[in-house]
């Protein structure tokens, strides 16, 4: 049975905007980006938002609703009460493009910083057989759908806009955690990610872990033993006289 919702959503771009007051048939079993969909059909032919899949994979359609971040295809009409307001507002960590499109350059601007993948140099096809066990912490990470939701809820970006420089974000540090547990990634990124990531600058709220629509567990899994690595070889004497001894890193 169909009700009439109650929105208020974020109109403008980037020199200037409001939220503004709407009214829009919802039914049983339908998203927040059905009704946005539907309020784009009916009363404002001009709403930009973006999305693709639909099905909570491809990331596109991230947004803020009543000031959390969310998927719009991903959070069910049921979630809130028929009498309740719901405020549908752009991703506040980065630069608005118009209504509810945001300009997320910043994180492929840091995608391309992460070094890539480094094999043995003298590893040829065939010579290595992976094992489950092998990639069974990094495998993990490699169900993140790139919604940036984990991006814009960290205060570290969200409420410091001077930190971008020099600060990769959950998303890339998770990435960076990735490759360093990977068992045939040689390249040591434990201080790069310090000095050149900001890994330093992240302290451990798990705000990007509570956003995650995959349910990874950025914080406990990603963030926590890479600053536990950082911290191994910078700080540990045992760790420091190994690499003297041996020559490593």
């Amino acid at each position: 049975m169909g009700y009439e919702a109650r929105f208020r959503v974020w109109r403008g771009d980037a020199d200037s905007g409001e939220l503004r007051d709407f009214t829009v048939e919802a039914n049983e079993g339908e998203v927040v980006l059905d009704v946005i969909h539907r309020l784009q059909a009916t009363q404002c032919s001009d709403l930009a938002v973006r999305w693709n899949c639909k099905a909570g994979k491809c990331g596109s359609c991230s947004a803020e609703i009543n000031g959390r971040p969310r998927l719009l295809c991903m959070t069910r009409m049921s979630t809130f009460a028929e009498d309740e307001v719901i405020t549908v507002t752009p991703l506040r960590a980065f630069p608005i493009v118009r209504d509810l499109v945001t300009d997320v350059s910043y994180n492929y601007t840091k995608a391309r910083e992460v070094p890539s993948f480094t094999p043995p140099a003298d590893l040829e096809p065939g010579d290595y057989r992976m094992q489950q066990r092998d990639v069974q912490r990094s495998q993990e990470f490699r169900k993140c759908i790139e919604c940036f939701l984990c991006q814009d809820t960290c205060h570290v970006v969200r409420d410091h806009e001077e930190n971008k420089e020099s600060f990769a974000g959950p998303r890339y540090l998770m990435r960076i955690a990735e490759l360093e547990m990977h068992p045939l990634d040689v390249a040591d990124r434990r201080d790069e990610a310090v000095t050149e990531h900001g890994l330093g600058y992240c302290n451990i709220t798990k705000c990007c872990t509570e956003v995650c629509p995959e349910g990874i567990k950025i914080t406990d899994n990603a963030l926590i033993p890479m600053k536990e690595r950082a911290a191994d070889k910078r700080y540990d004497p045992i760790v420091w006289l190994g690499n003297k001894l041996f020559r490593r890193g």
